[in-house]
């Protein structure tokens, strides 16, 4: 159950990761606005893994801030603590690499995530999985989609055992592969 404390927390969570996804849009098919992503996952991890932690929650709501906004890691420690920011840190890509770079270290630096970090990046890929199968970027063809689906699981395939409910439902994710 979670504090009264922590839902302070969470709020707080959700209205930074608000104000900095504000101009942002998926690459869904309608150009959602990208905030339904780390909302996506909040409900994901709360609703249907029952995860209570707010340390994965509030990470799971800012996991894209410091690799998609002008956020820094000292601002987020301001903001939200030194815990925090070490979690996002995990969580957050390189993007001085190429692409491809940068997906074959998610694969390689997965089974180093803490356990924390594992469940914000299950759900993380649980809800693309779920975009992709039903509302793909309309310039992702076939192939494209078939790779990422691989891809995902690569990623997650180091990180079995971390949270028995989150893996059943990468799994039934995955069963929607085009």
């Amino acid at each position: 159950m979670l504090e009264w404390s922590d839902c302070k927390r969470l709020t707080k969570a959700l209205a930074f990761a608000a104000e900095r996804h504000r101009d942002q849009r998926r690459k869904d098919s309608v150009a959602s606005p990208y905030i339904n992503h780390p909302i996506a996952l909040l409900q994901l991890l709360m609703v249907e893994a029952e995860v209570a932690d707010p340390e994965v929650l509030i990470a799971a709501l800012l996991h894209d801030t410091l690799e998609d906004t002008a956020t820094s890691p000292d601002e987020l420690a301001q903001r939200f603590g030194p815990e925090i920011r070490n979690l996002v840190l995990e969580l957050t890509d390189d993007k001085s690499l190429p692409k491809a770079e940068r997906k074959q270290r998610r694969i390689e630096c997965a089974a180093r995530l803490s356990p924390k970090a594992r469940l914000v990046l299950l759900a993380d890929k649980i809800c693309n999985l779920r975009d992709l199968a039903t509302s793909p970027p309309p310039d992702w063809d076939l192939e494209r989609r078939r790779a990422y689906f691989d891809w995902a699981a690569a990623v997650v395939a180091p990180i079995r055992g971390s949270h028995p409910r989150l893996e059943q439902l990468f799994a039934l994710a995955c069963s929607q592969r085009p």
